[in-house]
């Protein structure tokens, strides 16, 4: 009985001493939540993320019909072959067998838009700039050179076609993809640019179709019919002065 009535004083002070010690430590717990907020870290309990967190993701802001991607693709043209459709602002790489990889590109704008059949004579990458005499005489604000780069509206990579003055290029304005905006060049995304770069050679056919040849038609080419998407509008003419800089709508 002596040892029972010991022990009881012993218990209600170990019990006293956690409920002091989870007193103690609460406003430790709350400073340190506090202090994660304010350094920026999200807490690692489920469900601790904001609610309107975004995660940005290039794909999402690609229409589906401009993503990369291998579709179906009938065609004579034969495998390696570059296609152009330039009505949809898409290009094809032919792989053969039915299929080919389509990109989004950016095309001509009205009266700037071309076809026909070229080759490329040349790869470059984050090639140098030097806008030719007849755009540089249409718009006189643009440098006479501008080395290669992330700022460099030739993007990522270049293919130079046969000895005209038109490329297949990057860009460093994804907005301008899927629109009629260059003064002539097929304009993609540098992620697209640089994949095709990779899978091309010195030497490799490009067909560039009509902007308004009808989808029928184009089996000229050996391309068989698809269907057709709604032609973007064109954009409106540059702005004046060097304001015109800081965008690429009329740049090749």
């Amino acid at each position: 009985m002596t040892q029972s009535s010991d022990r009881r004083p012993s218990s209600r002070v170990a019990s006293a001493f956690v409920l002091v010690a989870a007193v103690l430590l609460t406003p430790s717990a709350l400073s340190s939540a506090a202090n994660a907020q304010t350094l920026g870290y999200a807490s690692t309990q489920p469900n601790g993320y904001p609610a309107d967190e975004v995660i940005a993701s290039d794909e999402g802001a690609t229409p589906e019909r401009l993503r990369r991607t291998v579709v179906p693709f009938g065609t004579t043209e034969a495998p390696g072959t570059i296609v152009i459709d330039t009505g949809n602002t898409t290009l094809y790489y032919v792989l053969g067998q039915g299929r080919a990889v389509r990109y989004g590109v950016g095309v001509g704008r009205e009266g700037f838009t071309w076809a026909g059949v070229q080759t490329i004579s040349r790869k470059a990458e984050w090639p140098d700039w030097h806008p030719p005499s007849q755009m540089i005489a249409r718009q006189p604000y643009l440098p006479r050179f501008m080395a290669g780069g992330p700022g460099n509206p030739l993007g990522a990579r270049a293919m130079y076609l046969g000895t005209s003055q038109y490329r297949i290029h990057g860009t460093n304005d994804p907005s301008t993809i899927g629109k009629f905006v260059s003064s002539g060049c097929i304009r993609l995304l540098n992620e697209d640019v640089i994949d095709l770069f990779n899978r091309v050679d010195v030497g490799t056919k490009v067909v560039v179709l009509p902007k308004r040849a009808p989808v029928m038609a184009r089996g000229g080419t050996g391309i068989t019919a698809r269907p057709a998407a709604a032609h973007p509008r064109p954009v409106a003419a540059a702005p004046s002065g060097r304001q015109a800089m800081n965008l690429t709508p009329q740049l090749n």
